[in-house]
């Protein structure tokens, strides 16, 4: 099953000089300039188109088909997984390719660790409408904490927020606007100019870039517990960043360090250990 690309920074910087005439690509809503917004759509931005089939029961998974507004009122597509009312719920962030189709694997592990999860497609993925940009996965991360807070009623108090790679991004800055129980940041990075400076000795290659996602401003006010897992051999964000991001996050605190894994497969290489980890957080942070 395809995972998660998220973010290659690499690629992303050395392509940008191979940009050719790419007709089907439109600046995203929100988002100033064309040619900034072009160069978002074709170096960070990877949706994949759905595709129709029975995930249900494909999955094996107790799938419910979620349709809820961004917090701009576009409309958005997830699933929800629910296991036992004691049991922490995971607003799932996930990485920048892809859709939620490409995660089922990895969703079919945390159920079976007793996770509650929904996880949710940003706008111009999968099944959900419009075209992705910084600001807009900010506001749909928003839209899915409210359809589980206003909606299904979930108290926050159980709510574990989980972002992985770019979704780390995304999942500090909805920590930072709404409160949770507890936030994990997975393979995450402090922003892309730290990405760019790391990868390319201080040269200013994150100019040609439009999108910020500035995790590291965010880290410091963030006052719920924080886990941030990052496996040692990551060739897409090495483990510096990730140590960086826990450095600068504010107290409680703790990081995982994932042996042999790199950037997509940290569940896979860590295995009963990783879920583990994720599970005994996650409780304590909906106990605390």
């Amino acid at each position: 099953m395809k995972t998660s690309v998220s973010f290659p920074a690499q690629s992303i910087f050395r392509n940008i000089l191979m940009i050719g005439y790419a007709p089907s690509i439109h600046p995203p809503d929100s988002c100033p300039g064309y040619a900034m917004s072009l160069l978002d759509q074709l170096f960070v931005f990877h949706p994949d188109p759905w595709q129709d089939r029975d995930w249900k029961q494909v999955s094996g998974l107790p799938l419910e088909d979620i349709w809820f507004p961004s917090a701009d009122g576009t409309k958005l597509f997830g699933w929800y997984v629910e296991t036992a009312a004691d049991r922490p719920v995971l607003l799932w962030c996930h990485g920048n390719a892809g859709n939620v189709i490409h995660r089922l694997e990895n969703l079919r592990a945390l159920y079976a660790y007793g996770f509650s999860v929904f996880i949710f497609d940003y706008r111009g993925y999968g099944r959900s409408q419009g075209r992705p940009s910084e600001k807009g996965l900010y506001e749909d991360a928003i839209g899915a904490y409210d359809y589980l807070t206003r909606v299904r009623m979930l108290r926050w108090e159980r709510l574990v927020i989980f972002g992985r790679s770019l979704g780390a991004a995304v999942a500090g800055e909805l920590a930072a606007r709404k409160p949770a129980a507890g936030l994990i940041l997975e393979s995450a990075f402090p922003s892309v100019e730290a990405v760019g400076k790391f990868l390319y000795a201080g040269l200013p290659v994150h100019w040609l870039i439009g999108a910020e996602f500035r995790l590291i401003d965010r880290l410091p006010h963030l006052s719920l517990p924080k886990l941030v897992i990052h496996g040692d051999q990551d060739d897409v964000i090495p483990l510096e960043l990730g140590r960086q991001v826990f450095e600068a996050a504010k107290p409680p605190k703790s990081f995982t360090v994932i042996p042999g894994a790199n950037h997509n497969d940290t569940y896979h290489v860590g295995g009963a250990s990783y879920f583990t980890t994720l599970s005994e957080f996650a409780m304590r942070a909906i106990r605390s």
